[in-house]
């Protein structure tokens, strides 16, 4: 028998670092297309930031990229979602952008304008129509525009069912409670010392991706989020201000958003603040009542519902708004990379709504299929950071898995 044979044989082709849902996603991906994986994570299945999130499913078109891979991984949901049970919670409840005066109500018109000729059914509610949609905001708002195909989804169970869906041609296994602690030649090193040699490393968790490449360029946005007991009907469709897409993108100091969202359970979800001066993972009082305060602006009632809990999260965030998608040989340790490494991380606040797309992106470069995807991987490519061609990084450590 070739020992040597045996032992590559008895190794992942992939292993891939996060089992949140950008992890658990690229792990379901890879292994439909016949590798065997193993995810790691230092805690469970679902947790960190894809917890702490909101499970939107949206489509944004701040840029042509982040439009591209929204509207593209929103689709892979809706196509997903006949699949899923009622845990995963998915509801295509859509979303209303609200437009307090004439100004927003004509930026809200030019942006429907904008996504009907890219094929995003979208349209404009006037104050009535606005009425009708959501009873509950309050009076003198000069309307909207409503994005019907927009959706919900607990993420947390969704990375469980990627992670255990049937009838893939390869294998997807877990190891939970196993923390990473660096990259070696061979594939990783737990925090106990063991190392698991891979075919490939594909790292996907979040923020601690920086602990494994210190040179990303990746900072925490920090996030408070409030959730209220159950009061079926007060909204019934995500609801967000159009000041939510500057407060999303931006770079600098702290700010607050409308942002409410209902659950099937009957309870709202509240947000959103966004600050880089903090890495305390604590609720601030004084953020969360700025947060609570700009939402009680468009929801009168909000005050007079109880709410039940308030938490925190770190949203990793790259220099551009964009996430890293593609080869990491361009922030390799000292050791150097010799086992092809992988990056699907800094996904911000989109990681839920562009999880299957990354998935398939990455899993393409990996198995050097690029054709199978519809839009182009540039953007993406972790190399922007480190080269003047960013198409560079495409050739560099692929490798079939």
């Amino acid at each position: 028998m070739n020992t040597s044979a045996a032992l590559r044989r008895s190794h992942p082709d992939v292993v891939v670092v996060g089992a949140g849902i950008v992890g658990a996603a690229c792990a379901h991906e890879l292994a439909c297309r016949g590798a065997d994986v193993l995810v790691l994570d230092r805690a469970g299945i679902g947790g960190g930031v894809t917890a702490a999130g909101m499970g939107h499913v949206v489509v944004m078109d701040d840029t042509p990229a982040e439009f591209a891979l929204s509207s593209w991984s929103r689709q892979l949901w809706l196509d997903l979602a006949p699949r899923l049970d009622p845990r995963q919670a998915f509801v295509r409840c859509g979303t209303v952008w609200v437009a307090a005066d004439d100004e927003e109500y004509d930026l809200a018109a030019e942006r429907r304008d904008a996504l009907m000729r890219q094929g995003i059914a979208c349209e404009m509610l006037d104050a009535q129509q606005l009425r009708e949609a959501e009873p509950y905001l309050r009076d003198g708002l000069r309307g909207g525009m409503i994005i019907p195909d927009d959706a919900v989804v607990y993420a947390p169970s969704a990375a469980d069912w990627l992670l255990a869906a049937e009838g893939r041609r390869g294998r997807v296994r877990c190891r939970l409670g196993a923390p990473v602690s660096r990259l070696t030649r061979e594939g990783v090193m737990l925090a106990d010392g063991e190392v698991i040699a891979a075919g490939a490393v594909l790292v996907a968790n979040g923020l601690q991706a920086v602990d494994l490449l210190p040179g990303l360029p990746m900072q925490a946005k920090k996030g408070h989020l409030l959730i209220t007991d159950r009061y079926p009907g007060v909204i019934r469709h995500q609801v967000l201000e159009l000041g939510y897409i500057k407060s999303a993108h931006s770079a600098t100091g702290t700010s607050v958003a409308f942002n409410v969202q209902p659950r099937p359970t009957g309870q709202l979800l509240i947000g959103s603040s966004r600050q880089f001066d903090s890495v305390d993972p604590a609720i601030e009082p004084a953020i969360l009542a700025r947060m609570l305060q700009r939402a009680s602006e468009y929801l009168p009632q909000l005050p007079t519902l109880n709410a039940i809990r308030a938490w925190t999260g770190f949203r990793p965030a790259t220099h551009d708004g964009l996430p890293l998608i593609g080869p990491a040989a361009h922030f390799a340790n000292d050791d150097g990379l010799a086992v092809p490494t992988w990056l699907a991380t800094g996904h911000e606040g989109l990681g839920v709504t562009t999880a299957l797309g990354t998935a398939k992106l990455i899993a393409a470069q990996m198995t050097g299929s690029p054709d199978d995807v519809p839009i182009d991987p540039t953007p993406y490519l972790p190399a922007r950071f480190r080269s003047t061609s960013a198409t560079d990084g495409v050739s560099e450590g692929v490798a079939h898995v």
